[in-house]
């Protein structure tokens, strides 16, 4: 029993490996076809009307830069309706935001600050948006995602690519309060990773998007017909992904659109904003776990398989590789004064086969975390630096093993969740920092 949990778990592994490289090469081949393309700002061939919409809940720290930057935004101030709700907010959100619209006299937009009572959280306030939007797209701009100024020129430029195919553009999020102290460093890797790594690397072999949550727009009349978001997803994004993808349309990658977003700085606020996402994702993937089995397309197989992966079967392979690594490593070091102490795991008794290949793939792992972060820095100006190897792996041993400490509680929590019917929409709100 012992040899084949062993055997089962480092061909996990490799598999994971294998999944990793494959998206690295995508991501590759899309750096190497986008790196020497000169960016310029032109005049689209039409400026479709869009609403853009706010979801702030207690955001007084932050929604007064979200909020100049959105009316920053290089669009024409016609073609925008801009939606900011305070969703049952006991600060000052509300107020510091009509202070700023005051300050923007010139731009002349249509722009609402509605003090929201609702339920739903974040879904229940898109909702509340889709009923009075006026734009053909509408986006959406978390409370602490400050939008370069072409952000939405951008995602505007690749929807219209496209109009009938893509339903949805979404662009990439950039750590603005990355330098603050190590876990904010370990944070603006992830994401880096994340969206110069993943996100091209599936869109480029795939033509897989994931709407991330903010900095994104949809077909507001796509979204009607699908019936909006569903208000009891934690993760009310990745849910609405899997319906696009399921419908057959697509949610295109528009690299060059920008926001800037504030990432959490205590390692409380970190793990439980990871909880919440984590629970998200494995809810979404109970639900969408069946498409395996049915006539659904490939994409959402295919992003089904992925998420079953990552969130399921690698994670548990992890964790039993490290168990038995760490295990043996300690058997042998011992074993250096105690010729008495056995290797525990191992293919028999009498050799260190097994150990050795257990080393080589856990080395592996590492030089493969190293590898993708560094080749996420060099795509993005001033983040490829010396610093960034020894951070990467100094946090391959902290911050990423804190992912599967997160993902053990976020699979309890929700089987838990399910057996004794309990709610699982709660979730603590990040702390802000003003910056």
């Amino acid at each position: 029993m012992s040899e084949a949990l062993q055997i089962l778990t480092l061909i996990s592994i490799w598999l994971s490996l294998l999944m990793s490289l494959v998206t690295l090469s995508g991501a590759v081949f899309f750096w190497l076809k986008h790196s020497k393309l000169l960016v310029k700002i032109t005049p689209l061939k039409r400026y479709p009307k869009v609403t853009l919409v706010v979801p702030a809940h207690n955001e007084e720290l932050v929604i007064s830069k979200t909020t100049q930057a959105i009316l920053n935004l290089n669009y024409p101030a016609d073609k925008l309706q801009i939606l900011i709700y305070a969703d049952n907010c006991t600060d000052d959100t509300a107020k510091i935001a009509r202070e700023i619209i005051k300050q923007y006299p010139e731009r002349k937009i249509n722009v609402q600050v509605i003090e929201r009572t609702g339920s739903g959280g974040k879904a229940g306030v898109l909702n509340d948006a889709l009923k009075i939007a006026q734009g053909e797209y509408l986006g959406v701009y978390d409370a602490d995602a400050m939008p370069e100024e072409n952000a939405l020129y951008f995602l505007i430029k690749k929807i219209l690519e496209n109009p009938v195919r893509y339903k949805a553009a979404f662009g990439r999020n950039k750590t603005r309060n990355a330098r603050q102290n190590f876990l904010t460093k370990c944070i603006n890797q992830e994401i880096v990773v994340t969206q110069r790594i993943q996100h091209c690397g599936i869109w480029q072999l795939f033509k897989i998007g994931r709407i991330p949550g903010t900095n994104f727009i949809i077909n507001t009349d796509y979204v009607r017909s699908i019936g909006g978001w569903r208000n009891v997803a934690l993760t009310e994004d990745t849910d609405i992904s899997f319906k696009i993808m399921g419908s057959g349309s697509l949610i295109a990658l528009a690299y060059n659109s920008e926001a800037f977003q504030q990432e959490p700085e205590r390692l409380k606020d970190y793990y439980f904003q990871r909880l919440r996402w984590a629970k998200g994702n494995y809810e979404v993937v109970i639900n969408n776990f069946c498409h395996l089995f049915d006539k659904s397309n490939w994409r959402v197989k295919l992003e089904t398989v992925y998420y079953s992966c990552t969130f399921f079967w690698f994670n548990l392979a992890i964790v039993l590789s490290d168990l038995i690594f760490f295990s043996n490593l300690i058997a042998l070091i011992v074993h250096l004064w105690n010729p008495a102490v056995v290797i525990p795991f191992t293919i028999s008794r009498s050799n260190i086969l097994l150990a050795q290949i257990l080393l080589f793939n856990w080395l592996l792992m590492v030089l493969l975390y190293i590898l993708q972060i560094n080749l996420a820095m060099t795509t993005q100006y001033g983040q490829a630096t010396d610093e960034q190897i020894w951070l990467a792996l100094a946090s391959y041993f902290t911050y990423s093993q804190l992912f599967i400490i997160v993902s053990i509680h976020a699979v309890t929590s929700v089987m838990l969740d399910r057996v004794f019917h309990r709610d699982s929409t709660k979730w603590v709100k990040t702390k802000r920092f003003a910056d």
